[in-house]
């Protein structure tokens, strides 16, 4: 594969500690792919929101991810940035606010994530009135899908394109949607869509069968990672929390409880988190801990890059696409 600028500038600058801990861990995700083997990523934080889909759409174009973990938020803030770029607000001197600055952008229909208010009547309320059509449709008709599959649906069905407001092509919901790329999104009933979408259950509006399960999810998953096992699955966790921990899950599952023992392991595993190492904190904790658990081999690749995600996230997937 060619050098770019940035995979030159890396491997001549990023020689020690937390750097050299991005190289290896990009070298040996590179690695897992020239070997044939696939890819999890998953995604916790507010990787969407820090507009990630300006690297990782590419990285699902190029077949370099095969199947995504992440959280009800990551999946639907990828779609408002998409439709309302233009009316998210930046707050550079979020340190300084009070809590009568915070109820003033509350007032506003403005909710924070750090340093960035995402405005709640053209993000939240544009993209309701659509999702909630194709939810009382399946429903009509009969039909079943998951939280990933309906926001698909959403994408492809072209209803929103009026309002985007950013390249298409910075939307790495709207490259998995057009691979259909395998997803899952444990927790999804905590996210804005997932509350609104309780709403109408609660109101008799809609019933909860149709949005398929968190254990229907497990089951997914398990199907996918049996028939992959055979070329090999690598795990890319970014954050900590249920996007990583639920699918890390799937081996000890299906080696404990599935009772099939010949399972592989994880071929490889690296996590970025700004989280120190600690006792007792999964997102603290370092990856020899998962063996014990039955999530990886002790002698599988293992990397950990303590650093912030928006900076790190992006840095390696440019090193993996030769950029």
């Amino acid at each position: 594969m060619s050098k770019g600028a940035i995979t030159e500038f890396l491997e001549r600058h990023f020689k020690h500690f937390n750097a050299a801990a991005l190289v290896e861990a990009a070298k040996g995700y590179r690695e897992q792919l020239d070997k044939g083997n696939k890819m999890m990523v998953t995604m916790a934080g507010a990787m969407s929101t820090a507009e990630i889909g300006k690297s990782f759409a590419e990285m699902i174009r190029q077949d370099k991810v095969h199947f995504i973990s992440c959280t009800g938020a990551n999946l639907e803030e990828d779609v408002m940035n998409l439709v309302a770029h233009t009316h998210y607000e930046r707050l550079p001197h979020y340190r300084d606010l009070t809590p009568q600055d915070e109820w003033d952008l509350l007032e506003r229909g403005l909710n924070r994530v750090t340093d960035t208010a995402i405005p709640e009547e053209e993000a939240f309320r544009r993209i309701q009135k659509h999702i909630v059509k194709i939810w009382k449709d399946a429903e009509a008709s009969g039909e079943r899908y998951f939280p990933h599959e309906f926001m698909y649906k959403l994408l492809l069905s072209g209803v929103m394109e009026e309002y985007y407001e950013i390249d298409i092509k910075d939307s790495w919901l709207y490259a998995a949607a057009e691979k259909n790329l395998p997803m899952v999104v444990p927790g999804w009933e905590d996210s804005t869509m997932g509350n609104i979408f309780a709403s109408y259950v609660m109101k008799g509006e809609l019933k909860a069968s149709t949005m398929k399960s968190g254990i229907e999810y497990m089951g997914f998953l398990a199907d996918w990672y049996m028939k992959h096992t055979d070329i090999g699955v690598g795990f890319f966790q970014i954050g900590g929390g249920i996007a990583g921990d639920f699918p890390i899950c799937v081996v000890p599952m299906l080696y404990q409880d599935m009772e099939m023992h010949e399972i592989p392991f994880w071929s490889y595993f690296c996590q970025i988190s700004d989280s120190t190492t600690s006792y007792g904190s999964y997102s603290g904790a370092v990856p020899n801990e998962k063996i014990t658990w039955g999530k990886l081999d002790k002698d599988g690749p293992k990397f950990v890059i303590e650093s912030d995600a928006t900076i790190v996230a992006p840095l390696v997937f440019a090193y993996i696409l030769g950029m």
